[in-house]
C-alpha cells in the first residue's frame, strides 16, 4: 500500500466535447467537490456518464497532476484549472498507464483500469494553446469501472494497485 493524492474531484451533467464533432462544444458546467460518492457499475451520480452504458468502460476517468502542470508551461497559463481536462479525478502518486488492465483500489474504491484516456483534437481549444493534444499522447489519463462503490475524497488516501 502506498499514499496518493486527490488534488480535484469533478463533476458534470452534460457532455461538451464527447459526441460534438464537427459541431461548436457543448456549455454544461463542470463542478468541483469536496469528495464525491462512486456507485458500483454506473459512476458518479450527477455526471454525464452515471449509468450511461452497461458494463461501460469510463464510470470515472482520472488524470495524473503533473501532466496538467506541464499543459499549463505548455500553454503559458499557470493558472489553467484542471476541470478543463474534464476528468473526475486528479490524482498524484499513482503511475495511471500501468493500471490498464488491473483492479486497484483508491481509498475504499475498488476500480478496474479499463483504458487510457485518448486525447482529442478539443484540447487544443479547452487548453488554449496548438499542440495540447499531441502533448498529452499516452498521458491523458485512465477510464476505469467502478468495481465496488464509496467516497473520493481531497487528500491523501490510500492506493493498493
Amino acid at each position: 500500500m502506498t499514499r496518493a493524492v486527490i488534488h480535484a474531484l469533478y463533476t458534470s451533467p452534460g457532455h461538451n466535447y464527447f459526441g460534438h464533432h464537427e459541431q461548436p462544444p457543448g456549455e454544461h458546467p463542470i463542478l468541483a467537490h469536496d469528495s464525491v460518492e462512486l456507485i458500483a457499475g454506473k459512476g458518479i451520480p450527477g455526471d454525464r456518464f452515471f449509468d450511461w452504458k452497461d458494463d461501460y468502460k469510463g464510470q470515472l476517468a482520472l488524470i495524473d497532476a503533473a501532466v496538467i502542470d506541464a499543459i499549463r508551461i505548455h500553454a503559458g497559463n499557470p493558472t489553467l484549472d484542471a476541470s478543463v481536462f474534464r476528468r473526475n479525478v486528479v490524482t498524484s502518486g499513482i503511475e495511471l498507464n500501468r493500471l490498464v488492465g488491473r483492479v486497484f483500489r483508491l481509498g475504499d474504491v475498488l476500480l478496474e483500469g479499463t483504458q487510457k484516456c485518448a486525447p482529442c483534437y478539443w484540447m487544443d481549444q479547452a487548453c488554449g494553446k496548438a499542440g495540447t493534444e499531441k502533448l498529452m499522447h499516452n498521458r491523458g489519463g485512465l477510464r476505469c469501472k467502478i468495481l465496488e462503490g464509496g467516497t473520493l475524497r481531497l487528500g491523501e488516501t490510500d492506493f493498493v494497485g
